[in-house]
């Protein structure tokens, strides 16, 4: 009997000196490598630079674009109306000053062929279509350096690829038959990350530079229907003030 009541203490003294160790224990904390942007942006080699500028440069142009496209959209819907209202009663200096107020694509094509009336048609359309291309030409600025970066910054991003690559198998020459893993990390790292630093500015750019074409085809549209209904006013109600 008093055996069994000492061999109860004792688990009992154990089980009490188990458990205030484990809730002195601080709780085990799951490590994990983690790593700032800026130094996996620093370990994919001088490359990754470039593609930061070209990056900027991308947001840069989309944003810009976006802005002058966004201003150039902005027709108010009763203008063509007013205008041929205005030339319909021969009040031609009343119509350019209302396209003066305006500071659109389709208001300068309007105002130059209010200019040019008296003259032959052909001249009219002419002189519209010239102003018209001056427009379009202004709309489409910057766009071809999106398409390049579009283009471009995944060929820079594989060229890191191949230069990661390459100091990978230099690394491994040097060390003959003592190759180690961590011989290729390097240069594997920098091969990665230049590959998909490229593919995000290329994917940016991408969308964008296709995005902004649209809008600008849609603007076109729009000049060019205004240049008809135009075109229909001086056919078929001329005036003068």
């Amino acid at each position: 009997m008093l055996f069994n009541l000492l061999q109860t203490d004792t688990l009992a003294g154990a089980a009490s000196e188990a458990l205030d160790q484990v809730t002195a224990a601080p709780a085990a904390q799951p490590t994990e490598m983690s790593e700032s942007l800026f130094s996996m942006f620093t370990m994919g080699g001088p490359l990754m630079w470039v593609l930061l500028a070209l990056s900027i440069l991308a947001i840069y142009l989309i944003g810009r674009k976006w802005w002058v496209i966004k201003q150039a959209s902005k027709i108010d819907p009763n203008f063509m109306n007013d205008i041929r209202d205005y030339m319909n009663q021969g009040k031609t200096k009343s119509a350019v000053t209302l396209c003066r107020k305006y500071d659109n694509p389709v208001a300068r094509m309007v105002e130059t062929g209010i200019h040019r009336l008296g003259r032959p048609m052909n001249d009219i359309q002419s002189a519209i279509e010239n102003t018209g291309n001056i427009e379009v030409a202004r709309l489409e600025k910057g766009l071809p350096i999106l398409a390049t970066i579009a283009g471009g910054a995944p060929m820079i991003g594989f060229l890191g690829t191949v230069l990661g690559m390459v100091k990978a198998f230099f690394n491994m020459s040097k060390a003959g038959n003592n190759i180690d893993i961590t011989l290729l990390s390097d240069g594997i790292y920098t091969a990665m990350l230049t590959t998909v630093g490229g593919l995000i500015v290329g994917i940016i750019a991408y969308f964008g530079y296709n995005w902004l074409t649209s809008k600008v085809s849609d603007l076109v549209y729009k000049m060019e229907s205004s240049t008809m209904e135009f075109v229909d006013i001086v056919l078929h109600e001329p005036g003068e003030e």
